[in-house]
């Protein structure tokens, strides 16, 4: 029988405050993923990056961000939620601070290394410090509503402040605007948020099994990361596949022998969150097809601007919110988890297959907005109980880990997804550029191709979904207490 210490448990009238503070770190740790890239040609411009080196202000991030997130929150797990959660943020903001007073390449690439280690002990610890605070299904289901809210919206609210920051002021400032954030965060995360330890879990942390698991994961991004750029097929790219793969055989056997293992080899047999990490590779891979694709698509075939770019994606953003806010929560006190993941992740297919249609002199109402608000609506629909599917089997001594188990699924699927379909696009347009196609019509033809591979995955992801059971509270009375 697992125990929580509570001493410093939140009072119930003060959860919802503590929440905002929770995910306005969270806010912070998902728009640094896009606010960067609106800035990329001014850092390269200000600091002399070439084209190849440049793409480690972004992969630097990438290589500690997914490497630590199941140790991040093991850590948690084992130490206090909230301490690990205040860790992450100071380790963030100081990160941030370096990142906007760079004035070298390796400098800022070195902070962007530490800023992503702050970010995944942040990301992982997020749900379980939700998990403490909201232990009733209708509030759980409210709360992971307004997280998933944050998730939704970031992305877009980054590139967006990240086109402002950078035209008005400088890109230094993309950096240093988190720094009064992170500053509020750890000024109220004590009072408000709970420690959240688990008092029987054994204080002692698996290192052989940590140092292969982060070893194994940052290899794996960093393979994928570069397999465009080294081949796919080169020896470099083979030969970095091939270590990560030979150390996470070494973590699964140590995890298989050791008393107080990093990742119980037994939640695998969880079906939901066997599943939820299945189907959370699969949708960030079709996402992240629809998010930088659609993008290039815009703006490469169709002549749109950056700005006019942003602004396409705010009718997406906005039904995400909208659902992230309250009717997802409905939806799954209504019909449970499997129905609203199934749906959601057909609802994306459909989009993605819409985009295939990338004609060349396409139209924003006719050719982006229906596929815009498709895959709005299925995310909006499906986020929250996905998230809700992967922590729900677990016992609370486990939530970091489970939290931090997803969050790496979403991660690797969203790192691997673009590079497979961006190696798609590509060879097609190559393909069709040999046989002397336009080279609009080229480029039309590799986006196709890749969004048609993009929908296939959110297709699967929705078959998948099928095996996940059980609902979070569906019952009359719980989902008349969580209507507003």
């Amino acid at each position: 029988m697992t125990s929580i210490d509570t001493h410093n448990a939140t009072p119930r009238d003060r959860r919802w405050l503590a929440l905002a503070v929770l995910c306005m770190g969270v806010f912070m740790i998902v728009i640094d993923t896009t606010v960067v890239n609106v800035a990329l040609p001014s850092i390269k411009a200000d600091l002399g990056f070439s084209d190849t080196s440049l793409a480690w202000v972004v992969n630097a991030y990438m290589l500690t961000f997914g490497g630590f997130l199941l140790l991040g929150g093991r850590l948690g797990d084992l130490y206090g939620h909230r301490r690990w959660f205040l860790i992450g943020i100071a380790i963030f903001t100081l990160a941030s601070l370096a990142c906007g007073l760079s004035g070298s390449q390796g400098f800022l690439v070195a902070a962007r290394t530490v800023q992503g280690l702050g970010g995944a002990v942040v990301t992982a610890v997020a749900l379980s410090l939700i998990m403490d605070l909201f232990t009733e299904p209708a509030d759980r289901a409210k709360a992971m509503g307004v997280y998933s809210f944050v998730c939704a919206g970031g992305g877009s609210v980054g590139a967006m402040l990240g086109g402002i920051l950078t035209s008005a002021l400088s890109w230094h400032w993309i950096f240093l605007i988190n720094i009064p954030v992170g500053a509020a965060v750890i000024a109220f995360s004590p009072r408000l948020l709970p420690e959240g330890r688990n008092q029987s879990a054994p204080a002692q942390l698996d290192i052989a099994g940590a140092l292969t698991v982060t070893s194994s994961v940052m290899l794996a991004v960093f393979a994928i990361v570069n397999g465009g750029e080294a081949g796919w097929t080169s020896l470099r790219t083979l030969s970095l596949l091939g270590v990560a793969i030979a150390l996470f055989a070494s973590f699964v056997a140590i995890e298989s022998r050791v008393r107080a293992p990093l990742l119980p080899l037994a939640l695998f047999r969880l079906r939901n969150l066997s599943t939820a990490n299945t189907i959370g590779v699969l949708w960030a891979a079709s996402m992240f097809a629809w998010f930088f694709l659609s993008a290039l698509y815009m703006q490469l075939v169709l002549g749109y601007s950056a700005s006019q770019v942003g602004f396409a994606f705010l009718p997406a953003n906005l039904i995400m919110m909208a659902f992230s806010l309250g009717w997802s929560a409905k939806i799954v006190l209504r019909f449970g988890i499997r129905i609203p993941v199934v749906a959601g992740m057909l609802l994306a297919a459909i989009s993605l297959f819409y985009f295939a249609r990338v004609p060349i002199a396409g139209t924003f109402v006719v050719d982006v907005l229906p596929a815009m608000l498709l895959l709005g609506l299925g995310a909006g629909i499906a986020l929250n109980p996905v998230l809700l599917a992967a922590m729900s089997d677990v016992a609370p001594n486990e939530s970091g880990l489970a939290s931090g188990i997803v969050n790496t699924s979403f991660m690797l699927g969203g790192a691997l997804g673009l590079a497979v379909l961006a190696s798609i696009a590509a060879a097609r347009t190559t393909s069709l550029t040999a046989t002397h196609v336009a080279h609009l019509a080229a480029l039309s033809g590799g986006y196709s191709a890749a969004f048609v591979v993009g929908a296939a995955f959110a297709a699967f992801a929705a078959v998948l979904a099928m095996r996940l059971r059980g609902p979070v509270g569906n019952d009359a009375a719980v989902a008349e207490s969580a209507a507003p």
